[in-house]
């Protein structure tokens, strides 16, 4: 995992007081290399350098925000992280009131004399789009659609126009802010048949680049769920071949994804536990039978018998286990994210 580490928001306005501030993300030892990744990277890499805005988009467990993040510590910039939500308005990407001033005073200069005057002042804020842009940050704004798309207009200038259109109301501004030099937005999202997905406008996705992503290969989500678990390396093969299968299935929509790979080699390797041994089928079982929900047709009992199938494949015991033709896949990895 990366290490994060908060640094205090630059500039604002006298008596402003922050509600967010940015992150710095370090290098970890946890992000997996392989050439497809990295394939991906170096294309996101220019899109970035090159002032444009990065959309990763795909099915939920494709490591869309994973790779967001790790293309965010490689640039060195503060991170500024936004989760998309359904409530979203543009005030809370843009700022807003957050609470009150009042002040006082008393003038009693002549003794015979008591003047007083009272003053209430809304306290505006700053939130994350317009801090990021002022600050040269990097934008980080995961599952986007999950915001209704008006909520995300204020986009639309800050990555055509470098503009950001601002409330009149907010105090030491003139209505827009020029964007920084430095700021970048990475953007991730599910496809729009997923629960909770917007369908965003089209403006906003001409000024996107987007990368399709898929799940990965064979060999990738091997070393991914093993180093996320630290499973032999035949464990690990024989996880990722079992949740492969049920994707290759036809009877779940989406998925099973890497994440359940990675919660059956966790648990597995918290429990100690090899595929051949007692226990190891019940852990499958109960990971991959949470699919029931998402079945194509009326079919849990054919994903049920597909599981036992599938287990009874691949987690023989290593004297009976048929050769197969893959690869050995290594161990390093190289840590980004």
């Amino acid at each position: 995992m990366s290490t994060i580490r908060s640094r205090p928001t630059e500039g604002g306005n006298p008596g402003e007081t922050p509600i967010h501030e940015p992150v710095a993300l370090e290098a970890g030892d946890a992000f997996v290399i392989t050439p497809e990744i990295q394939k991906v990277v170096e294309r996101a890499q220019a899109y970035l350098k090159a002032g444009y805005p990065v959309h990763f988009s795909g099915p939920a467990g494709a490591g869309k925000t994973t790779l967001a993040l790790h293309l965010a510590a490689m640039r060195g910039r503060p991170v500024m992280m936004v989760h998309g939500d359904d409530e979203f308005g543009s005030s809370d990407l843009v700022g807003g009131d957050y609470g009150y001033r009042k002040s006082k005073l008393v003038d009693n200069y002549i003794h015979s004399v008591l003047k007083t005057e009272e003053s209430v002042s809304t306290l505006w804020a700053d939130n994350r789009l317009t801090l990021a842009c002022k600050n040269g940050d990097t934008l980080l704004y995961d599952e986007f659609t999950r915001s209704k798309p008006e909520a995300n207009n204020a986009l639309l200038s800050v990555l055509e126009e470098k503009l950001l259109t601002l409330p009149t109301k907010r105090p030491g501004g003139d209505g827009y802010l020029e964007v920084h030099s430095e700021f970048r937005a990475i953007l991730t999202s599910n496809p729009e048949e997923y629960a909770g997905v917007h369908r965003t406008q089209d403006a906003l996705m001409d000024r996107l680049i987007t990368i399709k992503l898929d799940y990965f290969d064979r060999e990738t989500e091997t070393r991914i769920a093993r180093a996320k678990s630290g499973v032999a390396l035949e464990d690990a093969k024989s996880i990722v071949d079992i949740v492969r299968g049920m994707r290759q299935t036809g009877l779940v929509r989406h998925g099973p994804s890497l994440r359940a790979c990675i919660m059956i080699a966790r648990v597995a390797a918290q429990q100690k536990v090899r595929p051949w041994e007692h226990g190891f089928h019940d852990i499958c079982r109960d990971v991959l039978i949470g699919l029931s929900a998402r079945v194509v047709r009326d079919g849990e009992a054919d994903l049920r018998v597909k599981i036992d199938e599938l287990l009874a494949r691949h987690t023989q015991a290593p004297s009976r286990k048929s050769s197969g033709t893959a690869i050995e896949v290594p161990v390093t990895t190289e840590a980004m994210v």
